[in-house]
């Protein structure tokens, strides 16, 4: 153990005169280097969640469905769910930055998975409140049909005339 000390306050003593030689082009050198590293492995990570996709959910296999609200009145939407072949694929609860977002135009991906080319049948419900409290709920069948190739849906709430719309992409 105390070698390990020994050793060490040599290694710390080396290190303070050998930083007292390093010039501050060095330093921004050194600096800029890190900073090409971390934007490789940013654009690394992008890739990689790429490939990821493609194996997990190949595109001739591939359905997406996607929320967004109509332009009404003012809604604040609480939870969707969404059930695909009778099987639940998907349940949100909303937070406010999301129903924010949404409000603005946003479209959020709720599920992405894999099925077989034909047809399936999907249901969505959801929950929400408009501005002045009152509550709504609706429910809506779609037949998704599925050929070869991705498939995107679109599911527009209209909350506040409990309707839900689909729109294939």
């Amino acid at each position: 153990m105390v070698r390990f000390l020994q050793i060490t306050i040599l290694l710390l003593l080396a290190s303070v005169g050998y930083a007292q030689g390093v010039s501050r082009d060095d330093i921004r050198g050194l600096d800029e280097q890190i900073q090409d590293v971390k934007k490789d492995v940013i654009d690394l990570t992008g890739e990689l969640a790429q490939l990821e996709e493609k194996l997990l959910f190949p595109s001739n296999t591939q359905v997406s469905f996607f929320v967004s609200l109509a332009n009404s009145q003012p809604f604040d939407l609480e939870a969707v769910e969404v059930k695909l072949n009778n099987d639940i694929v998907a349940h949100h609860l909303y937070t406010f930055r999301e129903i924010e977002a949404l409000q603005k135009g946003g479209v959020q991906r709720i599920y992405t998975g894999n099925v077989q080319a034909g047809s399936h049948p999907l249901e969505v419900s959801f929950i929400g409140k408009s501005s002045s409290g009152k509550e709504y709920r609706a429910n809506a069948s779609y037949k998704v049909d599925k050929a070869v190739g991705p498939k995107f849906v679109e599911i527009k709430i209209a909350g506040t005339e409990s309707a839900i719309n689909f729109k294939d992409w």
